[in-house]
C-alpha cells in the first residue's frame, strides 16, 4: 500500500526517506532516521517499533543487514512486513514479506533501498532504482523525491494517492543548527501529494536553509535604504522587523551587511511573502 526509497548521499553526510502511499499522514508512520547513524522505512502492516529498535541497533554497530535480520527474528508479523534500511557506511537491506499484497518488492543498490507494495506493478520499483541511480548529480533532497516521483508516474500505489513524505537528516542541519533535521515534511491528505510534496520542499528550502556565499548580495548604503523604506511601505518599522515577520532570518544578515538574492527578488516584487 505504500512505496518508498531510503538512502545515505553519495558524499556521506545525510541520510532520508522519501515516502507515498494511499494513505492517510504515511509520513506519521513510515520514516525515521537519525545522522550518522542510518534511516529505515517501515510499511505494509507496517510495525512502527522497527524504527527505534533499528535505529538502536545500528547506532550500536550493526549494519543494515544484521539490523534487518534482528528485527525479523523478533517480530512474529514478519510476513506482513516490509522494511528497508540504510546504515551509517551506505550498506543497505530490504525485506517484503510474503504476506505483502501484490504486487510487492524491493531492490538495493549501493546507498539505498528501494520497496513497495500493493504496486501497479514492478515498474514501479525499477523506476525508483532507475531515478536514483541518474540522479547523482542532483541535491540529495530533490533526488529522494525525484525517485519517489518517478514511482507514481509509472503506477505507484494502485489504489491510488493520498499522503506522501520527506525527511532528511545531516548534523547540525536543523533550524539554527539545533538538530539533525535538514528536511521534515508531510503532505497528509491531497489528491496530488508528492506535487505538493515538491512545492513545500522548495518553500523549506527558502524559510529553513541557510544562504551560500553565491547566494548572498552585499548590501551598501543605497540597497540599505531601498530596503528600509520597502519595510516602512509594508506597514513595519524597519526592515529588520519585516524579515522577523516574514520569517527570512535564515536568509538575512542580522547586521544587514547581506541579504539572499531569493529575499531581494521578494523585496523588488513589491510583495510581503513569496
Amino acid at each position: 500500500m505504500t512505496f518508498s526509497i531510503v538512502a545515505r548521499s553519495d558524499d556521506g553526510e545525510a541520510w532520508g526517506v522519501a515516502v507515498a502511499s494511499k494513505f492517510l499522514a504515511v509520513g506519521s508512520v513510515v520514516p525515521a532516521a537519525v545522522a550518522q547513524v542510518g534511516a529505515l522505512a517501515t510499511q505494509a502492516h507496517a510495525n512502527v517499533a522497527y524504527k527505534g529498535l533499528a535505529l538502536s541497533h545500528l547506532d550500536d554497530g550493526a549494519t543494515a543487514e544484521i539490523a534487518l535480520q534482528r528485527l525479523l527474528e523478533e517480530d512474529d508479523g514478519r510476513d506482513h512486513r516490509q522494511v528497508g534500511i540504510v546504515d551509517v557506511d551506505g550498506g543497505a537491506a530490504t525485506h517484503t514479506g510474503s504476506a505483502c499484497i501484490d504486487w510487492a518488492g524491493g531492490a538495493t543498490g549501493s546507498g539505498f533501498a528501494v520497496q513497495g507494495n500493493c504496486l501497479a506493478g514492478p515498474e514501479v520499483v525499477e523506476s525508483m532504482r532507475r531515478a536514483w541511480d541518474d540522479g547523482a548529480a542532483t541535491p540529495f533532497a530533490q533526488r529522494l523525491l525525484a525517485a519517489l516521483a518517478a514511482g507514481d508516474e509509472s503506477g505507484g500505489d494502485k489504489r491510488g494517492r493520498q499522503s506522501a513524505a520527506l525527511l532528511v537528516v545531516r548534523d547540525g542541519a536543523g533550524y539554527d543548527g539545533g538538530d539533525d533535521i535538514e528536511v521534515d515534511l508531510r503532505v497528509d491528505d491531497h489528491e496530488a501529494p508528492i506535487t505538493e510534496l515538491a512545492r513545500l520542499l522548495e518553500l523549506n528550502h527558502l524559510y529553513l536553509v541557510a544562504s551560500t556565499d553565491d547566494e548572498k548580495v552585499p548590501v551598501d548604503g543605497a540597497l540599505r535604504a531601498e530596503l528600509e523604506a520597502f519595510a516602512r511601505e509594508q506597514g513595519q518599522p524597519d526592515f529588520h522587523t519585516w524579515v522577523g515577520t516574514a520569517n527570512h532570518e535564515m536568509r538575512v544578515d542580522d547586521g544587514l551587511t547581506w541579504i539572499d538574492e531569493r529575499v531581494l527578488a521578494i523585496v523588488r516584487s513589491g510583495s510581503s511573502a513569496s
